[in-house]
């Protein structure tokens, strides 16, 4: 009998596998349109890298937002409304090439998906029509619709790699605190006991594409891949 795969036991909900409590309760956003904020709080949540700014809005209503580098208690946050201070959320088109942006909308109206982490930054390169050319940290360009939206300012906490985690085990409750398992060993390194393509050779040994409808024990790999292998361009 061989014991159950990696996907198998996160499954089953352990707590190796369980996210800590109150991990990702906080909802992070755009907050409401036309609308301006005074940010009235700093705060370090343990679900994100960088540190989040809370807002409040005339309504006495409250939102949190990631922070840029330099923000304070006391300034004021401007959403979907021309003007140029950290943190005021922009569409693309609105924001002149060279200015350091991030939580960058991927569609118009998502909320904000690229460039979240902690001391990133991206800058749009050139507007082309109702598109926007976005180089992201990786310096690989993104074409996005000029109607998506984004922050502007640099990520604060950039200084938080620059810490060494001395030992093994700090790094195991760093990952775990944003519910993620850490180490992660690759199935060629396992036992053929442990995993479908474990064995002292160190090679798969087998086809990765898998069946939808093979076994859970043998589901690994490629599952029902239309194609795989590097895409001619």
């Amino acid at each position: 009998m061989g014991k159950k795969l990696r996907q198998q036991r996160r499954g089953k909900g352990s707590n190796v596998y369980t996210k800590l409590p109150g991990t990702f309760d906080i909802s992070v956003g755009y907050g409401k349109s036309g609308a301006v904020g005074e940010v009235v709080g700093i705060i370090n949540h343990t679900g994100h890298s960088a540190p989040l700014m809370k807002l409040q809005y005339d309504d006495f209503s409250y939102s949190y937002m990631i922070a840029p580098e330099g923000i304070k208690i006391g300034d004021k946050v401007y959403i979907n409304t021309k003007g140029f201070a950290l943190g005021n959320v922009l569409l693309l088109a609105d924001i002149p090439e060279g200015i350091p942006i991030y939580n960058i909308e991927s569609a118009p109206g998502d909320g904000g998906k690229y460039v979240r982490s902690a001391g990133s930054s991206a800058v749009v390169a050139s507007h082309i029509g109702d598109k926007a050319i976005v180089v992201m940290p990786s310096k690989v360009e993104v074409t996005l619709s000029a109607s998506s939206r984004a922050q502007l300012g640099v990520v604060s906490g950039g200084g938080i790699t620059e810490q060494p985690l001395m030992k093994a085990g700090k790094n195991f409750y760093r990952m775990h605190s944003v519910n993620r398992t850490w180490p992660t060993n690759r199935g060629v390194k396992m036992n053929p006991v442990d995993h479908p393509f474990g064995g002292k050779q160190h090679h798969k040994g087998k086809s990765s594409m898998t069946s939808r409808n093979a076994p859970p024990g043998r589901k690994v790999g490629h599952i029902a891949a239309r194609r795989t292998g590097r895409r001619k361009k």
